[in-house]
């Protein structure tokens, strides 16, 4: 056996736990973003003629948008939640409101019941994606810390693969049993896993913060290395004790340069069109002059995000967030000024049938350069740099701005679209992208291979300076 072959067996085997759960508590977001992904198969589907809700193409855009609403109220209900029951109750009790939804749509004879499905995908949405950083952040080792973050946008990415694989080949209230089986899945197999260790000691549980840490670990209890890592994750929760939390703390002098780092990673991720592209990927394919059908366009557009955003899970803690960052929006920003161009070129009755095949390959740019970086590295980021004790408030702060920066660009997106043109969209996502690019070379600052306090210290440094 090599020697690279056989460090990587031996780091699998002592993180084997620790990936687990990580895992495991990922399926949550399998579940939920399926909810997002399920619009692009399903939008086509409620327009045609046969539908059983037959739908306008306003009305598409509200069932696309209304996520975004929902999601808004997710990270109120973490916030409430999370400290007071624990980081692994919030994630069990985050997709009740999406089985609700999936049960809802599978029944329902009215656009106005889809709305109100969608409105419970977005609260179940907003809290496991508020609640999964947290869990993966406190359960993991430095060395793999990186790593199990990114597993969140990787099992989001293989969510949309489910959706545009099976959504086209199944009626729509199918499609909703189908995609219940979800979070079912989830909470049979998370159920079994362990909470998080800061937790358990935040509430005086020392027996079962303990036994958490050597289950996840693979040591035993009189170990060394547990002694140590038990004794660091000990002071650091007291000294949070002792430390008032509010909202209010996330606007502190101290935190001032962390905040700025989540406004700029939530905006930064959704004014890329991202989501507006994955949400209408069959409707904007439809567009293109190709010999392949918009349906098996998507698929190979879900294929490849997911095999993307693999990618910064081996490479993150070696590679670095900023390099990652900086890679993924030069990449992102050539892909769409491409797919500008072309829609620009359409719009003003160039001849273009042609070149289907050169907005497509753009896309597949822009999806695979967002996704090594764009798509993963700001969960890694925001595990590492809030202090524990306003850990939840940062995440919160998190999904409340992306759920307006989504629901912003997935509707607008669609009334620019029809009103003025796509290309306008997609140079307004170009722009975006740029300004992105520039704004994270001068602000985000790289932690690779730091603990939780030597990022601390060199946050509140900077903050100071």
């Amino acid at each position: 056996m090599e020697p690279s072959t056989r460090q990587c067996t031996q780091s699998l085997d002592r993180y084997r736990n620790e990936y687990l759960a990580a895992f495991t508590a990922t399926l949550s977001l399998v579940a939920t973003v399926s909810a997002a992904g399920w619009s692009s198969p399903a939008i086509p589907a409620l327009k045609q003629d046969d539908s059983p809700v037959p739908i306008t193409a306003d009305e598409g855009s509200w069932i696309v948008a209304i996520l975004s609403i929902g999601s808004l109220f997710g990270p109120v209900i973490t916030g409430a939640v999370i400290d007071n029951y624990g980081r692994k109750l919030t994630l069990l009790l985050s997709v009740i409101p999406l089985s609700i939804g999936w049960i809802m749509i599978a029944l329902a004879e009215h656009v106005h019941v889809i709305y109100m499905a969608r409105f419970l995908h977005g609260i179940s949405y907003g809290t496991a994606y508020s609640a999964a950083p947290i869990y993966l952040g406190e359960i993991s080792s430095t060395a793999i810390r990186g790593s199990t973050g990114v597993l969140v946008t990787v099992m989001a990415k293989l969510a949309f693969l489910i959706q545009y694989s099976i959504g086209p080949f199944v009626e729509i209230k199918s499609l909703a049993w189908i995609s219940l089986s979800f979070p079912v899945i989830f909470m049979m197999l998370f159920y079994w896993m362990p909470e998080s260790p800061y937790y358990l000691l935040s509430k005086n549980n020392d027996t079962e913060a303990l036994a958490s840490l050597c289950w996840l670990r693979r040591r035993e209890e009189h170990s060394e290395e547990i002694g140590r890592e038990y004794s660091a994750i000990k002071t650091v929760v007291e000294k949070n004790q002792h430390i008032k939390t509010s909202v209010r703390e996330l606007f502190a002098k101290s935190n001032r340069k962390c905040l700025i780092i989540v406004l700029l990673m939530s905006c930064g991720m959704q004014f890329t069109g991202i989501n507006a592209l994955l949400g209408y990927s069959q409707t904007i394919f439809s567009k293109l002059h190709m010999g392949f059908q918009a349906t098996e366009l998507s698929i190979i557009l879900a294929v490849l995000q997911l095999l993307a955003v693999i990618v910064p899970t081996f490479v993150i803690d070696k590679a670095g967030r900023r390099p990652l960052l900086l890679i993924s929006c030069g990449g992102s920003f050539s892909g769409l000024v491409i797919i500008s161009v072309y829609f620009t070129l359409d719009a003003f009755d160039y001849s273009v049938q042609y070149l289907g095949w050169v907005p497509f390959l753009a896309t597949m740019t822009f999806i695979i350069a967002f996704a090594i970086g764009l798509a993963t590295v700001p969960f890694a980021i925001l595990g590492e740099i809030f202090p524990k004790h306003i850990k939840a408030q940062a995440n919160a702060m998190f999904a409340i701005v992306t759920s307006v920066a989504v629901f912003t660009v997935v509707k607008l997106f669609q009334v620019v679209s029809d009103g003025v043109g796509t290309y306008v969209s997609f140079w307004a996502f170009s722009i975006c992208t740029a300004v992105t690019a520039v704004l994270i070379y001068f602000i985000i600052p790289e932690t690779k291979g730091l603990s939780f306090e030597e990022i601390q210290m060199i946050m509140t440094k900077r903050s100071r300076r």
